[in-house]
């Protein structure tokens, strides 16, 4: 899965070749991408990587609340990038990577935590979220701590220099046509 990083960056420069922003898609697209940012940071302070499966918080919805923050979080930059084509292509890497990624995480947490891994994996949904999912282990809360350890703030400077990113395209679209 090397391939998702290395892929990446050409992706952004070529979503950013063909992104038309405006400002009103990308303030539309930043409300977006904040709602990204906040599931993915309400995830990351349940998440304690390597040590316990995480059963609770959003991950009582959705065994991968983290991609699925980031889907939207990149949906926002797809709607403040107002462009079909550019759209696609970040929807192409999405698709192509991360199904492979949580495929892969599916089959490292099946061995190192097993049967309560496989019981979770039956009760709560990959990607989409579940309403009515109850597998939880209350004793669980989420833990400021826990967010700054897992290094979730690097989204939210990322997501801001990505927002800074698309005015500065959009500044540069429209001052020289390009």
């Amino acid at each position: 899965m090397r391939w998702r990083v290395r892929t990446g960056y050409p992706v952004a420069v070529l979503f950013l070749l063909l992104a038309s922003p405006t400002p009103r898609m990308i303030l539309i697209g930043a409300i977006v991408s904040a709602l990204g940012l906040a599931i993915r940071g309400y995830a990351s302070g349940y998440l304690r990587k390597d040590r316990e499966l995480a059963t609770s918080g959003p991950y009582a919805r959705t065994r991968n609340p983290l991609y699925f923050g980031s889907a939207i979080l990149a949906a926002g930059f797809v709607i403040a990038g107002n462009s079909v084509w550019a759209g696609a292509i970040v929807a192409l890497y999405f698709s192509a990577f991360y199904y492979a990624v949580m495929r892969n995480e599916e089959e490292d947490l099946g061995k190192r935590f097993g049967a309560s891994f496989h019981e979770y994996a039956k009760r709560v949904p990959l990607f989409f979220p579940s309403l009515t999912s109850k597998f939880s282990d209350p004793a669980s809360n989420f833990s400021w701590s826990q967010y700054s350890r897992n290094r979730e703030y690097q989204a939210l400077i990322g997501t801001a220099l990505g927002v800074a990113v698309m005015w500065l395209r959009m500044y540069i679209r429209h001052r020289f046509g390009r």
